[in-house]
This record gives structure tokens, sequence and C-alpha cells, in this order.
């Protein structure tokens, strides 16, 4: 794309309490999750980034991941509607990766569920509409519960010298949050809450940032709860930065919409798991995936690895081909890795030629082809 293309603001395509913040710090690229505003790359490369991030720490505005708050006396039946995965055993203070289905058992989010009370949940989404979905099941069912998205701005610290950065503001009860949990937190007199999570690899954390009290700013709150990591970051070598294409890919980290859409089922994003359909709760989709699950799936993501000149990025899929140049899938996200020193990619792989260790082809966008492998997801380290 052309670099004189601008991207026209309106109401419709959000600020956050965080983009004058990026702003200053050099942001080269956005794109638009959930009507809101991403950073995607500063004045670094990709390259130098993933590099950073695995050595150092980052922050990065991942507002973009709008809460669906759900509470009432019908909260926590509805939000066990919306999913395959039980909550029956989730307890407060939980963060609980979920997939949310259709009725064909379509994939159409895979959000993180925090549980904040018996009665209150919020479903951190990826990019596609939950809150209306959520809305249009509980009227339906006439169940009792409000829905709303909350002025919830999470900040993303993500690093291995991320929980040194977090001790530094927050007091050393950072180091009591494990993986997938979330305490409450004081900062400036409000309560925020702070879960061990992040769309990396890495350690890190994320910030569920909200006021709390309409005395405050949003925009002056955030920019200071920005400032006050940063500064206090500058022995940890902070950076700004987001979402790293190279360390995504190489954790088997899918992105909704790019990896997989509402035509994949959960079975097919390896997410058996969390679809224990033998649950004696009922979900949107459930008779759907029984029946899937009875019939087996046709393909999986899988990792490949694959020759040619290092990728920085894709703009469009890569074909996937056998050896005798069938087509058996696509690369959707792809790129080099500087550390496993190929280039890498996840794609949907038909049964036949998803085995660890099969040899495939990569088709590039200028018709050539590149040797590739069938691999596991994560890669391997």
């Amino acid at each position: 794309m052309s670099k004189n293309i601008k991207l026209n603001m309106s109401r419709r395509i959000r600020r956050t309490p965080y983009t004058n913040m990026v702003e200053e710090h050099g942001v080269s690229d956005f794109t638009v999750v959930n009507h809101m505003l991403l950073p995607k790359g500063f004045k670094n490369t990709v390259e130098t980034d993933y590099w950073h991030l695995s050595k150092d720490v980052q922050i990065w505005d991942v507002s973009c991941q709008r809460q669906v708050q759900i509470s009432g006396p019908d909260a926590s039946k509805l939000v066990q509607k919306l999913t395959p995965r039980s909550i029956q055993k989730m307890e407060t203070g939980k963060c609980f990766y979920i997939p949310i289905l259709n009725e064909s058992a379509g994939m159409i989010n895979d959000p993180v569920l925090l549980k904040l009370d018996d009665d209150m949940f919020w479903i951190s989404i990826a990019d596609s509409d939950i809150l209306l979905w959520a809305k249009g099941y509980a009227i339906g069912l006439n169940l009792d519960v409000n829905i709303e998205e909350p002025d919830v701005y999470p900040l993303a610290i993500q690093g291995p010298k991320s929980e040194d950065l977090m001790v530094s503001v927050f007091g050393e009860d950072i180091k009591k949050i494990k993986f997938f949990n979330y305490r409450v937190m004081d900062f400036m007199g409000t309560k925020q809450i702070i879960a061990r999570s992040g769309y990396s690899k890495q350690d890190g954390f994320e910030i569920y940032f909200k006021t709390h009290d309409k005395h405050f700013n949003s925009v002056e709150m955030g920019e200071e709860l920005w400032k006050t990591l940063w500064q206090a970051g500058q022995k940890y070598n902070i950076s700004p930065g987001c979402p790293n294409l190279i360390d995504r890919i190489e954790g088997g980290l899918m992105s909704y919409g790019n990896d997989f859409t509402s035509e994949n089922n959960p079975l097919e994003c390896n997410l058996d798991k969390y679809c224990k359909t033998e649950d004696d709760h009922y979900f949107i989709g459930k008779e759907a995936l029984q029946k899937i699950q009875k019939n087996g799936v046709k393909q999986k993501i899988r990792g490949i690895l694959f020759d040619g000149e290092p990728l920085t990025g894709i703009g469009q899929p890569l074909p996937v081909l056998s050896n005798e140049n069938k087509k058996i899938g696509q690369i959707t996200s792809g790129i080099y890795s500087p550390r496993i020193k190929k280039n890498i990619g996840l794609s949907m792989i038909l049964k036949d030629y998803w085995e660890i260790g099969e040899n495939i082809i990569v088709q590039m966008l200028n018709g050539e082809k590149k040797s590739g492998t069938i691999t596991t997801l994560p890669f391997p380290q």
C-alpha cells in the first residue's frame, strides 16, 4: 500500500487514552480492531522489535481488546451458553481462554474471559461484535442480565523484564499473580485489574485500565499511567511496541479473521481440550460440534517452515501444495524468523498432509515454489 494513503479518523474509528503517547513515541502504522486504533509498528523493524521483546520490556496500547461486560443474576448462565468450555469451577480472579461458537460450531471469537464476581464477567474479545451476539441471545432466552461495553482500555507490559517493571510501580504483590490470574491493584486512588497474560509468548501483564470515577478524565489518567510505567521502565530499557508478528507465529498464537474465521470449528484450531461435549451444560452449536467430533475434521492448523528469501510479512495468503501439486492449505500468517533462520507460517492443512515432518511446497506470490515442512505449534524452541 502506498505511504501516501491516509486513514481518515471519525467517531467510527476510536482513539484510545494512549493514542497521544504512541504518536509521541513515533508510531508508524495503525490498524483497526473492534472499531479502535491498534498500533502496528514504530521506528524499528519487526526483527529489531522481536529481539527487544525477547530480552527486555515493552509497553503496548491494546485498548482494542474491548470488554463485553455481562452482569446480573443470570450472568453465569449466559456466559456458559456462549462457550463449550465449562466455567462451573471458575473462581473470581481467574482468566479463561474460551472459544465462542455460532450455531454451526463455527468460531466467531476466541476471547479471554475474566470472572469479576459470581454475577459479573468481562469477555475480552478479538475482532468481532460479540456484544450484539450476547444481547441477542439474552433477549431470546429472556435472561436477567445487563450487557454493555465498559470504559476499559487494556495496556500490556510484555517481555522478560515485565515483572521487575510492574513491581517497581505496583509493589511486590505483582509477583503473586499466576499466569491467567489477576489481582486488583491501586493506581492514583483507583482500583485496577492486572492480569498475568498477553498476546505474546513472553512473560507479561495486561492492565485493564478503568477510571471508575466520572470526575477522572480517561485520557489524562491513561496518559499518567503510560508516563508512570515509561519513566519506571527506563531502568529496564523499555520500548513502545505492539503485538509482534514473529513472536506471535513462533508461539502459535492465532489471529481471528486471519488464521481462522467463522468457517472454522475449534477442533480445526487445536482447541479440543476446551470442547468436552459430554459436559452437561448446553451451549450454542453443541449439536453441530458433537457431529463434527463424531465424523472427524478434514483439516487442522499447523506450523510450516519453508525456504526462500526472508519474508517481511505477507499481504495475501500463500498456497501450500503437496509434492503432487495438489493444494492442501494456505499460509495465512507468515514471516522470516531470525531465531529459526527460516520463513515460518500458520496454515490450515488437509488431514492426509498434516503429520509433523511432512514435506510440502509453498507457492510464493510471484509463482516460485519453495520447499517446506509441517511442524508443531508452538514452533520448536
